[in-house]
């Protein structure tokens, strides 16, 4: 047709799967949501159809670039979250200062929604930062990666991790081996995502030389924290209390990141929640930012964000 649109985007030095994805899975996504016949030869990503798809395409099919290039694994949810973006007018803000590159491993992580780029830069501005929002918003993965990143600039000398252990008390009493052993469970999703950040052999003698310590938040008791990056995960299993303890242990030149997600308090009494307690108290202070996810911010698999939806509005009613 004489008002079709042939769009040509190069693709040099970017990684065809990435790009494509498995059995050309993306480029199937972004015709199917863009209207648009893609294709991918050699260097070259061909976009054509009508004018005003194309155009809208080409803004997206930049950025689908732009992240392969970086090393970024891209998948049809990614896809589908950076159309929503541009429909939005939210996608190609800049990632600029925020992209972190990992040191030891070939990968730049950067924020992929809006929200995730506010939390970066207040990580950036701010000695505490308190993250809020639903699971697969990416709160504890980017708060371990600029910890990761001040360790590598020696911006700080080293980095705990805290999560509170609610039942390591008493349910776990039964499970064999020493204390360590038992509050281990809690604390894995921490080790998950530092092995994701720094090669395993140089995590494990991080954490046998203590620069790199992660802990129950019980263990923070009685001890300053100084020239550290701190990070409290899964917050709202705080206590008041331990919350006021955690937050009294920063020493000089230490900074705090805590994340939580307020519909996920196992707490007995949700009011006990030190999460709660700080969104109440904290606001206002010099030096301290909030930041809010929404289900927009959910970078796991699609389906993710509809629950967290539909849990939300089940509440509601």
């Amino acid at each position: 047709m004489s008002d079709d649109l042939t769009q040509r985007l190069s693709v040099e030095g970017v990684d065809p799967l990435a790009l494509a994805g498995v059995n050309d899975a993306n480029l199937i996504e972004l015709a199917r949501r863009l209207g648009v016949r893609v294709s991918l030869r050699g260097d070259v990503l061909t976009l054509a159809g009508p004018a005003p798809a194309v155009e809208r395409a080409t803004t997206v099919a930049q950025a689908v670039v732009d992240l392969a290039r970086l090393g970024d694994p891209l998948d049809v949810h990614d896809i589908e979250r950076l159309v929503g973006d541009e429909a939005q007018g939210t996608l190609g803000a800049p990632a600029g200062e925020h992209r972190i590159i990992l040191p030891g491993l070939r990968r730049v992580i950067q924020p992929k929604t809006g929200g995730q780029r506010d939390y970066l830069q207040a990580i950036a501005q701010h000695d505490i930062v308190v993250g809020i929002g639903p699971a697969g918003t990416g709160k504890t993965y980017l708060a371990v990666a600029a910890a990761v990143d001040a360790l590598h600039r020696k911006r700080v000398r080293r980095i705990v991790l805290a999560r509170p252990a609610v039942e390591a008390g008493e349910s776990l009493g039964f499970l064999p081996g020493d204390l360590q052993d038992k509050v281990d469970p809690y604390l894995r999703p921490l080790y998950d995502a530092l092995e994701d950040m720094m090669p395993r052999d140089r995590v494990q003698k991080a954490l046998e030389s203590r620069t790199i310590e992660i802990a129950p938040l019980a263990y923070m008791r009685g001890r300053t924290l100084g020239d550290a990056f701190v990070i409290l995960d899964e917050a709202q299993n705080a206590t008041g209390m331990q919350m006021k303890m955690f937050l009294t242990r920063l020493g000089v030149n230490s900074r705090a990141v805590i994340t939580g997600d307020k519909t996920q308090i196992d707490l007995t009494h949700r009011e006990d929640s030190g999460l709660l307690q700080v969104e109440r108290i904290l606001p206002g202070i010099a030096g301290v930012a909030f930041c809010y996810f929404e289900e927009t911010d959910v970078v796991r698999h699609r389906l993710v964000r509809d629950i967290i939806r539909a849990y939300a509005e089940d509440s509601q009613g």
